[in-house]
């Protein structure tokens, strides 16, 4: 069982999956390449002055990876269930179960309906935790937007996604700064 299951490998994924994996929960990330980055350049993203799409979704994986999350690439998630005791993730090579689960398809809402998430119109329902009404099942992004999409925004929703589970892991408000050892 894992801790984690991101469906997705975009910037909302990969940044959920940053979170959660570099603060010590075990993270699988199921990703079938299809994020809109790659026919994007990036002017837009905070700290990245001229960045091609592509290049930063190669970074960003390696940057996840550093941290330990296992990025499943080019396996298709098929459906994902509540099982009682957290979530069942089936692909085509498999069933894989969860404690959380983070959704980040995009536009594609699919797998969020099928969980039985609540929506608003055609967008998933969330909090300003990105949680969805299916405890513990998170959405981010284009998912949850009618049109506001963005890679920046969506990294942020991964992050947001991200930061709950953990301050539920952890029992308390978990923030996630980093700082030099000599800071005082």
């Amino acid at each position: 069982m894992t801790d984690v299951a991101v469906v997705g490998g975009g910037p909302a994924g990969l940044s959920a999956a940053l979170f959660t994996a570099k603060n010590g929960l075990d993270t699988v990330v199921f990703d079938t390449d299809g994020t809109w980055l790659h026919s994007t350049h990036l002017f837009n993203y905070l700290g990245i002055e001229s960045k091609d799409g592509t290049e930063f979704v190669e970074d960003a994986r390696e940057q996840v990876t550093g941290f330990g999350a296992d990025i499943r690439q080019d396996e298709e998630v098929t459906a994902v269930a509540e099982d009682g005791d957290g979530f069942t993730v089936t692909t085509e090579d498999g069933e894989y179960s969860a404690d959380y689960v983070v959704l980040a398809t995009g536009a594609d809402r699919d797998l969020a309906e099928d969980l039985g998430c609540a929506f608003d119109g055609d967008v998933v329902d969330v909090d300003v935790t990105m949680e969805t009404s299916v405890t513990d099942a998170y959405a981010t992004g284009a998912m949850v937007r009618e049109e506001e999409w963005q890679a920046v925004i969506s990294a942020g929703d991964g992050a947001a996604a991200a930061l709950n589970v953990l301050s539920k892991e952890k029992g308390e408000h978990f923030h996630d700064f980093d700082t030099p050892e000599d800071a005082e």
